[in-house]
């Protein structure tokens, strides 16, 4: 006898798992349809389209991602395609380049190990294009859907500055006044050490700033504008 379905069952079955990416889509350059990634993100029913990409493989919103796995990343190093690509994908905002399966055994490629590692560097610090690692095809598929709902969530302001999770008071005055562009260290103390106080520090004139040792002129300035308006 078939068992009864429980309709108050709080888990889904696997069919009716919803899309990890209901909002985003994950665009697929059409010469990736026949892909193991492309099998995936379909096993796992992400929101995936299929168009022709002039750059890279796959695009997420205004992502732009290059796909190699480890045997075409040295192939397309030798050949000097990979160069190209790298710098197609600045033209958009965000990018990343993934290569898949990393193989350490640089010894199986006809190419000396120490060209490899400066191709790394030079994406790197060169391109500057930020580089993931992943595993195989399934670790691609999660990177590529991690990467879509990434926009699905609202986005969270940092600070621009550094904090550590306790500060003493004098620490908080030193953290306020070195946010003002042009005060380092130093001469946030040397304003706190003459004036004594957050208040007396914002009340003083210029007369009175400018005995501040190696508190310049141009950046007084800006200090006091930033003040006043």
């Amino acid at each position: 006898m078939k068992p009864i379905e429980d309709i108050f069952a709080k888990t889904k079955t696997k069919k009716e798992q919803l899309c990890p990416n209901p909002k985003i889509p994950i665009i697929i350059d059409t010469r990736e349809k026949q892909s193991l990634i492309a099998a995936n993100l379909i096993e796992q029913k992400a929101n995936i389209n299929f168009e022709k990409l002039e750059i890279g493989d796959y695009l997420i919103q205004d992502t732009i991602i290059e796909r190699k796995s480890f045997p075409d990343f040295v192939g397309s190093m030798i050949n000097k395609r990979l160069q190209d690509q790298l710098s197609n994908l600045k033209k958009y905002p965000k990018h990343f380049l993934i290569i898949e399966g990393f193989d350490y055994d640089y010894k199986k490629f006809n190419v000396h190990e120490n060209a490899i590692r400066g191709m790394l560097l030079s994406i790197a610090i060169d391109f500057q294009v930020p580089i993931i690692f992943t595993e195989d095809e399934g670790d691609t598929a999660k990177f590529l859907i991690l990467t879509a709902r990434k926009y699905e969530k609202p986005i969270v302001k940092f600070s621009t500055r550094p904090t550590k999770t306790t500060k003493t008071l004098e620490e908080q005055k030193l953290f306020i006044l070195e946010g003002f562009p042009g005060i380092g260290p130093t001469t946030a103390y040397a304003l706190l050490k003459k004036f004594g106080s957050l208040k007396e520090v914002f009340k003083a004139s210029k007369e009175e700033l400018k005995e501040i040792e190696r508190f310049e002129e141009n950046k007084m300035n800006n200090f006091k504008e930033i003040l006043d308006n």
